[in-house]
């Protein structure tokens, strides 16, 4: 990403004078000059660059650069704090959207990054011939199912109808919700990449319909629908309370690892001990007490998770995402 800013060569003007012919005097003038220029240019570089980055990684001249979406979340502020008392010391670098982060970790411009779930990750690995590593979990934003008619998902009767989002993503993570609350049967495994067409519907307790995520909250006031999975983005717009939802994923449930948000490394510093003490400090529960507020009340801690298992949930997903290529 790092542009090579090339100086053109001045053309020579046909109309200068031509006053003494200095030609030789000049050449050796000329490469004297620029021998100079360029050892002071070196040496100005390696002056500038060299103590940054012979500096021990987390010190205050070489800080742990870490891209997140956000920056100025609260969060962000009290893991800086954290962080600099445990003694290393860190940049929270802001990005505007979610493309940027990944190339950026992986040509080297980042240490580490914070913005992504499992399933995004693997998509990007494996879409990409990447090998990026998550070494610590953050959170899950969990998909609630949510009732104008019912207090408990025991109360939903056989037949009832649910409505589930149909965007890709969410379509999925939703059945396997409904499949991990004893609502609908698979014909198969589930997967990050299962349909409605792999429900059984004759051992299923309820029958599931998809809408457009945006219309499944809305819907919950027709007199057909017995529940529906609210998209967590979706929830505080239609004005549900995450509290109410009768049923929601949770950090343990397989279903749910996809979704587990992470932290990233390259794969060589996967086992950096920085990198991994940074990861460890979203334990703190200043920390994630401030992530949770920030979430709405939504967030579900998913910090307990070892930097393993992990890494073996990703190479199970990019299984998934090359069998459904």
């Amino acid at each position: 990403m790092t542009a090579t800013n090339q100086r053109p060569s001045s053309p020579i003007d046909p109309n200068e004078p031509v006053r003494v012919n200095h030609t030789l005097r000049n050449s050796i003038i000329a490469v004297i000059v620029v021998a100079v220029l360029a050892v002071g240019g070196f040496l100005g570089y390696r002056a500038v660059v060299g103590t940054s980055e012979t500096a021990p990684k987390g010190s205050a001249d070489n800080p742990v650069r870490i891209g997140v979406v956000g920056a100025t979340d609260p969060q962000w502020q009290v893991f800086q704090r954290k962080a600099e008392a445990e003694g290393i010391h860190v940049d929270i670098i802001d990005f505007q959207d979610y493309t940027s982060e990944n190339p950026a970790l992986d040509t080297g411009d980042l240490d580490l990054n914070e913005f992504q779930h499992l399933l995004y990750l693997a998509n990007y690995n494996v879409g990409n011939g990447k090998d990026l590593q998550p070494i610590g979990g953050t959170a899950i934003y969990p998909l609630g199912v949510y009732s104008t008619k019912y207090r408990s998902i025991d109360e939903i009767p056989d037949g009832a109808t649910v409505v589930i989002p149909n965007d890709e993503t969410n379509q999925a993570r939703a059945i396997g919700v409904l499949e991990s609350a004893g609502l609908i049967t698979l014909t198969g495994e589930w997967t990050a990449f299962t349909t409605p067409a792999d429900i059984d519907e004759s051992e299923s307790k309820v029958n599931v319909t998809a809408l457009k995520a945006e219309q499944v909250a809305n819907s919950l006031s027709d007199p057909q629908v017995a529940a529906g999975i609210v998209n967590n983005v979706y929830v505080s717009d239609a004005g549900i309370d995450p509290d109410d939802a009768i049923y929601q994923d949770d950090a343990e449930s397989e279903s749910a690892r996809p979704y587990i948000n992470v932290w990233v490394a390259r794969k060589d510093d996967a086992d950096n001990e920085t990198y991994l003490k940074l990861a460890q400090l979203f334990r703190d529960p200043e920390v994630f007490e401030a992530l949770r507020e920030n979430s709405g009340g939504t967030a579900v801690d998913a910090t307990g998770f070892s930097a393993e298992e992990l890494q073996g949930f990703l190479a199970d997903i990019e299984d998934d995402v090359r069998a459904a290529q």
